[in-house]
């Protein structure tokens, strides 16, 4: 367990933050209908994530960017937890 923590640490650390690498207007996917269609790219060193999104530019461009934030902040690991505890209460 501790081996598979370091290898995705040092995996982490080596291939770097994910970013997004181009968005170009496509062709609808197969089996899909409409237009404004989008392929995107997210690299991380040699990890590679392709995808298609339908919307407008700016849109597309939004919630891929907002991909890439949760896929960097998923690997940064999970904060700390807080440890909330009751206040003691004085018996009468």
């Amino acid at each position: 367990m501790a081996e598979t923590a370091k290898r995705a640490r040092t995996d982490t650390i080596q291939n770097g933050p994910f970013e997004m690498a181009s968005l170009k207007k496509t062709k609808p996917p197969a089996g899909t209908e409409g237009s404004n269609w989008y392929k995107y790219v997210i690299n991380q060193g040699t990890n590679r994530i392709v995808g298609y999104r339908q919307g407008s530019l700016a849109a597309v461009t939004e919630a891929v960017e907002d991909i890439v934030v949760n896929l960097n902040q998923r690997r940064s690991g999970k904060p700390g937890r807080v440890h909330l505890t009751r206040p003691s209460r004085r018996k009468k």
